[in-house]
């Protein structure tokens, strides 16, 4: 099949690679020269502008967008609102939110512009080992596009969800879930740091022990040996971690359908947390155990 890649970054970037290898033609483009050309080197058509980026398709024409969530992806589908047919389809392989989703649906549909939102999961393996995808939309236009995810993802790596909206929101509780694993294991391995223990303990030998047969073995485990083989204490990084929307969103939707969701929120409050430096929520702690009980405090040295 053909089509418009938008978004070149570390995902499109490499979806485009596989599409390619997949024998599919792509049309790329992105507001960074550097990534058409890239890219266009190794076989993709470059366009130089969305509209030339539309152009250059066969009807129906297929439009991936794979930019940040938000701002960058509204702008994009409205201009191409005014660029495509009836019947043409755009694809929003983001992290966008699934209330955003069914919202463009309709707006799309009254032009006769068809819409699926796909979650992507795989980061930069994906290329190498294919990428997990989540579909929400018109089956009928799954059905038509499934020759593109067969390609892109693995064996079984890819799930038509239902309706709009449908795709991002398994893909936002996924990263929900993600956030609770990873807060589970970088818990679990800073204990073992506390411990008399320590001294003795290869971090980067544990993740890989832990993923022969254990229950609690996982790919995630697998970038934690890599991590620690790279550096055994991760003295080379801050322990400063963003999120990126999608455990907000899921914190946000177990609130609203009262699922009590503690380790997930906890997890996306601990992030929070690791952005700060002497947090005043502390300060205040230490103030009080003071005043109510004398107990030592650390003074700022000056």
């Amino acid at each position: 099949m053909k089509l418009t890649m938008i978004g070149l970054g570390k995902m499109g970037l490499n979806m485009a690679r596989r599409l390619m290898q997949g024998k599919h033609a792509v049309i790329a483009y992105d507001l960074s020269h550097e990534a058409v050309q890239q890219i266009s080197a190794e076989g993709a058509s470059g366009a130089a502008s969305l509209q030339q980026a539309v152009e250059m398709l066969p009807t129906p024409r297929i439009v991936w967008i794979m930019l940040p969530a938000g701002k960058p992806v509204e702008e994009t589908i409205s201009h191409l609102k005014e660029l495509l047919s009836p019947e043409d389809i755009v694809i929003d392989g983001g992290n966008s939110y699934y209330k955003d989703d069914r919202r463009r649906y309709e707006a799309l549909q009254a032009e006769g512009i068809r819409y699926m939102d796909v979650g992507v999961s795989g980061g930069v393996w994906g290329l190498e080992v294919g990428y997990c995808m989540m579909m929400g939309g018109d089956k009928t236009v799954f059905k038509y596009l499934e020759p593109i995810f067969q390609t892109l993802a693995p064996r079984d790596g890819y799930l038509y969800c239902g309706k709009s909206g449908a795709g991002h929101f398994v893909k936002m509780i996924h990263n929900g879930i993600e956030y609770g694993l990873m807060q589970a294991y970088g818990e679990g391995f800073e204990i073992l740091d506390a411990s008399e223990y320590a001294g003795s303990f290869d971090y980067a030998k544990i993740s890989h022990l832990w993923n022969q047969g254990s229950v609690i073995r996982s790919w995630l485990l697998e970038l934690a040996e890599d991590a620690f083989g790279k550096s055994a204490e991760l003295t080379d990084i801050t322990g400063y971690v963003e999120d990126s929307g999608e455990g907000r969103w899921t914190v946000q939707q177990a609130i609203d359908t009262g699922v009590p969701a503690e380790v997930i929120t906890l997890s996306l409050m601990r992030r929070f947390r690791s952005r700060q430096q002497d947090p005043f929520t502390e300060r205040v702690l230490a103030a009080l155990r003071r005043e109510f009980g004398g107990h030592a405090v650390v003074s700022k040295k000056e």
